[in-house]
């Protein structure tokens, strides 16, 4: 009996200092719900366990993503790096709550792209921020970390990915319940066709018919698409002209292109999971054209229908030429004699 309680204990004592009591798991971007409903509607509990909210005096007014046990991802106009008294909500279903399985913790350090200058003309060129949180977070199925989109990754056109949020919905106010809704990737040169100031920076998406969109406080939270049974966080929250106007995408800064960046601050054993998002098949948005200008409409007919040219000069039509020819002639003869 004393044997076995010996080897008994050695095994939990073993598995204890292998694993860490709160060690970060092995995996990013893993989620216990994955089914989706199409079109703005209520997320279900644990679906996106990395959104988080971000909060100043109790008031959500952006949203992020969890990328490490310390670490959160966001925008760059959403905060400045001065503005440490926010708050992170991690694990957070219902604004108004109660959320049971949710934490808070504040913040020791905010980091913005230096590239990042709100008074450009492109005042949204490297909207992108870390926020390193005070004490760092256990993981549970509610609070887990984004994986994130390596340098190498591409989105072609119409690859399906979801945004989350708090942000305004339909009524006009911020939603109290975290909202998820399909949105297609937009090529870049197809969404430069309205937003001309665009960079490789940047990525786009929406739905063609509108309807379906980001919105004033969902900005700086996660676009992702889903590869295998693992979620990736492609984009960003930026901005965009109104919200799920037809035609019109949103733009979300491309984080794979940052991923130098990242890796510089966020040093140490917790660093984010970095995944390759390959696009299979032809990138069509490399042929997209705009469409162009509409062409002025033809000038209105004239009245004479033997007008060749439209000078707005009637001239003499061709068909009777040889009438003229002979009557020349004919003078001519007559003329002479």
């Amino acid at each position: 009996m004393a044997l076995y309680q010996l080897l008994w204990g050695s095994t939990v004592m073993i598995v204890l200092f292998s694993r860490g009591c709160n060690s970060q798991p092995a995996v990013c971007g893993r989620a216990v719900f994955n089914t989706r409903i199409v079109g703005g509607q209520d997320a279900l509990p644990r679906s996106w366990p990395w959104q988080v909210s971000l909060q100043a005096d109790g008031s959500h007014f952006c949203g992020g993503s969890l990328i490490t046990d310390q670490w959160v991802l966001t925008a760059a106009h959403c905060l400045k790096e001065t503005d440490l008294g926010t708050v992170v909500h991690l694990g957070v279903q219902s604004l108004s709550g109660p959320n049971l399985n949710a934490v808070s913790r504040n913040l020791s350090m905010i980091r913005c792209h230096p590239s990042y200058v709100p008074t450009n003309v492109n005042r949204y060129d490297n909207d992108i921020c870390l926020l390193q949180l005070l004490t760092p977070v256990t993981f549970t199925d509610y609070i887990q970390p984004i994986c994130l989109a390596s340098e190498n990754s591409t989105f072609n056109p119409r690859v399906e990915s979801w945004v989350t949020g708090f942000g305004v919905t339909d009524n006009g106010t911020l939603a109290d319940i975290l909202q998820e809704v399909a949105v297609p990737i937009v090529g870049n040169n197809e969404c430069r066709c309205h937003y001309g100031d665009l960079t490789q920076n940047m990525m786009c998406a929406g739905v063609p018919a509108g309807g379906k969109d980001s919105c004033q406080g969902d900005s700086g939270g996660p676009l992702v698409a889903k590869k295998g049974s693992v979620w990736i966080q492609g984009g960003i929250v930026s901005y965009g002209e109104s919200c799920g106007l037809p035609r019109i995408p949103g733009v979300y800064t491309r984080v794979s292109q940052y991923q130098d960046w990242i890796n510089s601050i966020i040093t140490g054993s917790s660093t984010p999971g970095f995944v390759d998002y390959i696009s299979l098949g032809f990138n069509t948005d490399q042929l997209f054209r705009c469409p162009a200008t509409p062409p002025p409409p033809p000038p209105p007919p004239t009245t004479d229908g033997n007008s060749v040219f439209d000078s707005g000069e009637s001239m003499i039509h061709f068909s009777l030429f040889p009438s003229l020819c002979l009557l020349v002639i004919s003078l001519y003869v007559l003329g002479g004699a």
